[in-house]
């Protein structure tokens, strides 16, 4: 088709951080909109599903994607000055392709503030927005301008400013109304040109306080990395997709019910401004004595109990079977404890 390539029965074992075994019926890179445009014209003909996929790092793959897997290597970013907007802010567009964490440390190299605070979070700048990925007291939503985008089902271009994206807590409309229907091809997020240091976060605030500095964008970038790397594991060295289960947000009621279950511990919480509470699900988790965990191939990590791993990496294991079962199980334990449903962050793609 042109100069696409389209392959068949083509392995993605070294495509996902979770090294699982999965193969796609139909595979094809593009690194253009021109070649996106291509690919879904390829899909439409042959009356296939598209999965797009970026660096693989929030998806669980089942062994076998039917349909076209579109992988994502779009590169690139530019800046402009903010139109209409104090020179205190720099608009940059970045391809949906470039590596996020790479793009957090070009953008300070130049003095572009905002995004230190995400630092060393895994994956590609596409997926961060339909993740509307977050930590250390920042999401990304807070930062983004417009999306482009490229209709699965048409091959249209079109772009959605923030309002149309519907963030919320590590979601958007692309995990709703949008899901499977539209392609990220590039982001647009507003930075500053002036140092706006964020460390309300108790992990980083306690970080600073013992450092005893000032803190700068750069050493805020630097805090986030040391602590993510004490507590997470490197999915090139312990296959993983970071964390597997959201964080619940409950109502005030539902809380008192898990401090019942509890009444000896003190249960952490953060209230949300709705007046509802975030309870972090490592904590749930840890309650139900899952915290290092093996079943099989794959298991609970040590060190963090939100974050599943895959101790093989070899083609021919069932891992996608046991991580998907070791996953029911903690939510079935959870829910009969304290009440409360786990939601899983990634997505699953495929079938057994």
């Amino acid at each position: 088709m042109g100069d696409l390539q389209i392959e068949t029965k083509k392995s993605l074992l070294t495509m996902n951080t979770m090294a699982l075994a999965s193969t796609a019926e139909y595979f094809c890179s593009v690194s253009t909109v021109d070649e996106v445009q291509k690919a879904l014209s390829f899909a439409r003909k042959h009356n296939l599903a598209v999965t797009p996929l970026g660096a693989g790092s929030n998806v669980v793959l089942a062994s076998n994607l039917s349909g076209l897997v579109v992988h994502l290597g779009l590169k690139g970013w530019e800046s402009v000055v903010s139109q209409g907007v104090s020179t205190e802010y720099v608009d940059v567009t970045f391809a949906a392709g470039e590596n996020w964490h790479d793009m957090v440390l070009m953008c300070l190299d130049r003095g572009w503030y905002g995004l230190e605070n995400l630092s060393l979070i895994p994956g590609n700048m596409g997926a961060a927005a339909i993740q509307n990925i977050g930590a250390y007291g920042v999401e990304l939503s807070s930062r983004l301008v417009s999306l482009q985008v490229v209709d699965i089902h048409s091959g249209t271009c079109s772009e959605l400013d923030r309002e149309a994206c519907q963030f919320s807590y590590r979601d958007s409309v692309f995990k709703q109304s949008l899901k499977d229907k539209c392609i990220i091809t590039h982001l647009t997020l507003r930075l500053s040109t002036e140092p706006n240091i964020n460390i309300d976060y108790p992990a980083l605030n306690a970080y600073f306080v013992a450092l005893d500095k000032d803190p700068t964008p750069q050493l805020v970038s630097n805090a986030v990395c040391k602590i993510r790397r004490e507590k997470l594991p490197d999915p090139n060295e312990l296959a993983n997709v970071g964390s597997f289960f959201k964080n619940p947000v409950i109502a005030r009621s539902a809380l008192a019910h898990v401090q019942a279950v509890d009444g000896n511990v003190e249960v952490p919480f953060y209230p949300q401004t709705d007046g509802s509470v975030k309870v972090p699900a490592a904590w749930l988790i840890d309650q139900c004595q899952f915290r290092g965990v093996r079943r099989g191939n794959v298991g609970v990590h040590d060190k963090q109990a939100l974050v599943l791993v895959n101790y093989s990496n070899e083609g021919d294991n069932d891992s996608a079977r046991e991580v998907l079962a070791l996953a029911k199980e903690i939510q079935v334990a959870v829910k009969v404890r304290f009440g409360i449903v786990l939601e899983v962050e990634p997505r699953i793609y495929g079938s057994f």
